[in-house]
């Protein structure tokens, strides 16, 4: 067995040692990108369109119609009064009991969206589950208004990266909110509109549902608020941004377009070479 003696030169070696293997990983760590979050285990979350970076006064007014249609009609009334455009996620049962709501909301303007089939928790489904619970529902709306579905919002707010992975090979835009009503909990109008007026922002996402109990009576007033404030009220397809884009990881949607270079012949110079700062491709 060799003994070690704890001398200043071992201890010497020792620390250059350890210094580089610190600047090694300190290499990889920063300069590595995407290798780098490979070996230490930060893969890049999938996730939903939340909200959209907006320079104008744009936001998008979303409605689920999950159970009952009571309040329908009363609420198409109030969107045109006010011009407001908005869109209806919808369930596939929704849509099979009531096919007439569905042709008064697209013949009043309305983007008409995906809220799945059965309204199941969509991340403890197998990818062929999520694919029938969307392309279900798709075809039954567009059986009724001859209109594409862009847009899926997943019951529950409740999703995984095998969902939004789903959603993007179908071509739907898997899409959740950045401002909640709360109008479930039926805690009365004022409560309502007041955790709207005081979230809202360009590019916010707000849900409601069609059927909430103070519905009808608070969203008078929310709108008139929006339209007062300067805000313009479109569906969340058109509040979305035109490909490429990028999400950041709070789910707001970023365009991606590349920036613009000059032309080859109207370079005069040939150009320096450039520290690289962005992951490894």
């Amino acid at each position: 067995m060799r003994i070690w003696i704890l001398t200043k030169k071992n201890m010497a070696r020792a620390g250059i040692i350890a210094l580089v293997a610190l600047v090694a990983v300190g290499a990889l760590y920063w300069g590595g990108g995407q290798a780098a979050s490979s070996v230490f285990g930060t893969a890049k979350k999938e996730l939903p369109v939340y909200s959209v970076e907006q320079s104008e006064k744009k936001i998008a007014i979303s409605f689920d119609a999950a159970w009952g249609d009571e309040k329908t009609s009363d609420i198409l009334s109030i969107l045109d009064e006010y011009q407001a455009k908005c869109t209806f996620f919808l369930v596939g049962f929704w849509v099979d009991k009531y096919p007439e709501h569905v042709k008064e909301i697209d013949a009043a303007g309305h983007e008409i969206g995906n809220h799945s089939t059965n309204h199941p928790h969509m991340a403890s489904l197998s990818e062929g589950e999520m694919q029938y619970e969307i392309k279900t529902t798709s075809e039954k709306i567009t059986a009724l208004t001859g209109k594409e579905v862009k847009v899926f919002r997943p019951p529950f707010g409740e999703y995984n990266d095998s969902l939004i992975k789903t959603c993007k090979g179908m071509g739907i835009q898997a899409i959740q909110w950045d401002v909640d009503s709360l109008d479930w909990k039926e805690q009365g109008v004022q409560p309502m509109v007041d955790r709207v007026l005081n979230n809202v922002k360009p590019g916010s996402i707000v849900l409601f549902h069609n059927n909430s109990k103070y519905i009808t009576e608070a969203l008078p007033t929310i709108l008139k608020t929006l339209k007062d404030q300067g805000y313009e009220i479109v569906s969340v397809s058109e509040l979305l941004l035109p490909e490429p884009t990028t999400i950041d990881t709070q789910g707001m949607q970023h365009s991606a377009e590349p920036t613009p270079t000059a032309a080859p012949e109207e370079q005069t110079e040939a150009p320096q070479p450039v520290a690289d700062d962005s992951p490894a491709a």
